[in-house]
């Protein structure tokens, strides 16, 4: 029997809450489990392109220990998780509108696979399991 794609909604933009949708994302996709991840709201912050691990990330209790002990980045685990599995990566619309974001322009090149309404996200989540972070 198949495994029930796996829908991840990443809305925080504290470190550990993103580098765990990272981490569960890449597991699940290299383990043939079909994920979908949409990023919105203070997350989105995180994915804009040109930053430093430094810029990006901030807040949560982990922080400091995910930047001292050198834990692999959230953006390279997300880039595995698609070039391994599969993956698909979505930019909250209404995020983009609000701070005329462009995805392939001012986000991270690559990751994201286009812009999307929250509407549709949970319409396709109803076949799966969803998770908020």
């Amino acid at each position: 029997m198949a495994s029930k794609p796996l829908f991840i909604m990443l809305a925080s933009g504290e470190h550990e809450k993103i580098q765990l949708a990272a981490m569960i994302a890449s597991v699940a996709a290299v383990s043939d489990r079909p994920v979908q991840v949409f990023v919105t709201m203070n997350a989105i912050l995180a994915f804009r392109r040109g930053l430093t691990a430094e810029q990006r990330y901030h807040g949560g209790y982990f922080h400091e220990q995910f930047v001292t002990k050198n834990v692999p980045d959230a953006i390279d685990l997300f880039e595995q998780g698609k070039m391994l599995g599969e993956m698909q990566m979505w930019a909250c619309s209404l995020v983009l509108d609000l701070n005329h974001w462009d995805a392939e322009k001012d986000l991270v090149e690559g990751l994201f696979d286009g812009p999307a309404g929250l509407a549709k996200f949970l319409a396709d989540a109803e076949e799966g399991e969803l998770i908020t972070l």
